[in-house]
């Protein structure tokens, strides 16, 4: 069984680990000691002002597979909500990341109130592609970004209908 847990000042160690060259070869390399710990304050201080949900993943077979989020932003002038995760390298290749994304959409349409989930793999990330396309998420295309700010790059943009699953709640189609 997979569980989603608030990301708390202990899930630092979690952080680091998911630090490594591996693990952000899609985000422009590992980020120094310093800009770790001021990410890890980020997380805190975003949850408890409200502007986003981060999320420790835990499994039956380990406390701290990986993280997921999601946070307030835009996306093309309109408000969203964006959509984040990573799955230490142990663990993936076991449907963590979808089932960890099933689990974060209702809760991004409990907690949040913009009518739009927003993921943004890149490109050539195959496998956070694959993650949108099995957890339900709509391929809108593709679109040029940059992460981190001022490295270009070229990104795939999956939206779920947040509003259509809070519809679906009230009318009692889905629990």
């Amino acid at each position: 069984m997979l569980t989603l847990h608030p990301y708390s000042a202990d899930d630092f160690p979690l952080l680091e680990a998911l630090n490594s060259p591996e693990m952000t070869a899609y985000l422009g390399g590992p980020e120094s000691p310093e800009k770790l710990q001021q990410r890890h304050e980020k997380y805190q201080r975003l949850a408890r002002e409200g502007q986003a949900r981060i999320f420790r993943i835990a499994a039956d077979d380990h406390p701290a597979v990986g993280i997921i989020n999601w946070w307030y932003g835009e996306w093309h002038d309109q408000p969203v909500q964006e959509a984040g995760w990573a799955v230490r390298p142990e663990f993936q290749g076991r449907g963590y990341a979808v089932r960890a994304l099933e689990l974060l959409t209702p809760d991004a349409a409990e907690h949040g109130d913009r009518t739009l989930l927003v993921a943004n793999p890149r490109v050539d990330n195959a496998a956070s592609n694959a993650v949108c396309a099995r957890a339900g998420f709509s391929f809108r295309g593709e679109e040029d970004d940059e992460y981190p700010p001022g490295n270009p790059i070229r990104t795939n943009v999956w939206t779920f209908d947040l509003a259509a699953l809070r519809e679906a709640r009230a009318l009692g189609y889905l629990p």
